[in-house]
Parts: structure tokens; C-alpha cells; sequence
């Protein structure tokens, strides 16, 4: 997986955060980490642009779920307890579309996979780039 961040400005200060190749269990904690590093720096808004990910494990959804947490203020699920914290998508997914955390260009690979596990619901998906830095 190789990250790219840089800044926008919509109606608020907003991450990009582009997402390229295998999101998975080898590297899952990088994108975590480097949200972390971004919220602790100031940042409150993300837009995960997922056009260059090809696939996405359990491990990347855990991932896109604990990024929705961070910036929602909330504790997180530690990431080495496995399935509970997969599980604890649901309790996520209870509280609605995410308003600090948005996605772009996802790839109909990796939208069937979020499909499944229910959080298409859960994320605004977006295909226009300058439309979802407003939607903030």
C-alpha cells in the first residue's frame, strides 16, 4: 500500500488522504497511524480518496472504521482483538453516515466489498473530487 496526503480547502480544512494498492493485514495500521498523526496535528476532516485501492481486507475495513471513530472523538477497538473489533463496526454503523470521514473514487472491487459489510451506508461516496470537498 503507498499513501499520499495533501491539504484542500472546502468549507473546512480537509485531508486528502490517497490510498493506493492492498489495503490489508500487513498494512492496516499504517493508514490508522497516519490518521492519528493527522488528528493529533488538528485535522478533523478526511476525505480517503480509494481510487488507486485495488482490494480491501477485514483488516482495511477495521481500518476505515477506526479513522471514523478517531475523528467522531470516540474511543477506539484495538485492532489485535480481531473479529470483536470487527464487530464493532455495527455499533458504528448504528450512528449514521460519517461526517468527517468521506470517500473517493471507489473502485467497484472494493465498493462490493464495503457493500457487504454494510458500510456503503455508513460512508458519502463520492466521484468528483471539488463535489466532496464541499460536502464537509
Amino acid at each position: 500500500m503507498n499513501m499520499v496526503v495533501s491539504q484542500a480547502q472546502g468549507n473546512t480544512s480537509v485531508a486528502i488522504v490517497r490510498v493506493e494498492g492492498q489495503l490489508d493485514g500487513q498494512n492496516y495500521q499504517e493508514l490508522i497511524s497516519k490518521a492519528r498523526e493527522l488528528y493529533d496535528a488538528g485535522t478533523r476532516d478526511v476525505l480517503l480518496d480509494l481510487g488507486g485501492l485495488t482490494y480491501i481486507s477485514s483488516a482495511g475495513i477495521v481500518a476505515l472504521h477506526t479513522i471514523a471513530l478517531l475523528l467522531r472523538g470516540e474511543a477506539l477497538p484495538d485492532p489485535e482483538q480481531g473479529w470483536s473489533a470487527v464487530k464493532s463496526v455495527e455499533r458504528t454503523r448504528e450512528a449514521g453516515i460519517q461526517k468527517h470521514v468521506k470517500l473517493l473514487d471507489v473502485r467497484p472491487e472494493v465498493n462490493s466489498v464495503l457493500e457487504m459489510v454494510g458500510l456503503t451506508a455508513f460512508f458519502e461516496a463520492y466521484t468528483d473530487r471539488e463535489t466532496a470537498l464541499r460536502s464537509f
